[in-house]
């Protein structure tokens, strides 16, 4: 990640984290005020976010870092670290917060539970308004700068927006004389987090884990190379994913009469071409073989 996407993910979590702190709060004086669990289990998830947020800013801070020689390809993969212990602590918050509905559920004492205030219900609709703004406004700053873990905390974001759906219907049940609903919103709220969290994590192994590119992004490259001068063909081709960048090893054919200067000079013009086409690309190695009669190869 360059300098200047480095700083737009820095700004755009150290923004989320005051609005996160502000909000988290709120819901908590509201839940504790209006005696909503709904709620208090919202402002734990709220709460989390910054927690999640501060781990981001870890992971981008960390992926920026040049290599050097004990990391000589780069630390792009400490972003898939950092949201794979967002995702960690998202799936230990929804068990939290499911267990706690659950329990309040199985006690069956429904009649003796307290129906949420209505300054609840008001701190519900505040939270879905302001969580799906923030989840915006990250989404777009994670498209802009390529940021896997950013993109994880934009969903932090969603599942929290969601989260407070949850709370306002459970909240708006419990007023209505169903308090039993306050508790399950709890419980509806602990799946929804629990599959973002898996969702992120999947994507942070995936990335971990030399994955290739998929057959979209590999037909773009193909049709890059076959545009180069006096590439014959293409022999060969790998991707592989690295933390939010992208390694391609190709192997091209050109004219076996070639001297080693211009066999050279094919290979700089596919390695250029692609590091130029797509920004995604941290580095291309070119491989040239020699094609026996000129022009026979196809360019597939």
């Amino acid at each position: 990640m360059d300098r200047t996407k480095k700083q737009i993910a820095m700004r755009v979590s150290l923004n989320t984290i005051i609005g996160n702190v502000v909000l988290s709060a709120f819901k908590l004086f509201a839940g504790v005020s209006a005696n909503s669990s709904a709620m208090l289990s919202d402002a734990v998830h709220s709460l989390s976010d910054v927690l999640s947020t501060i781990i981001v800013m870890i992971g981008v801070k960390l992926a920026g870092k040049q290599s050097d020689k004990e990391h000589q390809y780069g630390h792009e993969r400490m972003e898939c670290a950092a949201a794979i212990v967002l995702s960690a602590i998202l799936f230990a918050t929804g068990l939290l917060i499911g267990w706690s509905g659950i329990q309040i559920v199985m006690a069956g004492n429904y009649g003796n539970l307290t129906v949420p205030g209505g300054l609840a219900l008001a701190a519900a609709l505040i939270s879905i308004a302001a969580k799906e703004a923030m989840y915006w406004y990250t989404r777009a700053a994670a498209k802009k700068t390529g940021s896997g873990a950013l993109m994880a905390d934009a969903w932090h974001h969603r599942s929290d927006a969601l989260s407070s759906i949850g709370s306002f219907v459970g909240i708006l049940g419990a007023r209505l004389g169903l308090p039993v609903l306050d508790p399950i919103a709890s419980i509806v709220i602990c799946v929804f987090i629990l599959k973002v969290s898996i969702d992120i994590y999947k994507d942070a192994l995936r990335k971990m884990t030399d994955t290739a590119c998929d057959d979209d992004f590999v037909n773009e490259l193909k049709a890059v190379v076959l545009e180069q001068k006096d590439v014959l063909g293409i022999d060969n081709i790998r991707t592989r994913l690295f933390g939010d960048r992208i390694f391609v090893d190709i192997e091209i054919s050109a004219d076996s009469n070639s001297t080693l200067n211009e066999a050279h000079n094919v290979a700089q013009h596919v390695h250029d071409a692609i590091e130029t086409r797509f920004e995604q690309v941290k580095h291309c190695m070119v491989h040239v073989n020699p094609s026996d009669v000129l022009g026979v190869r196809s360019k597939e």
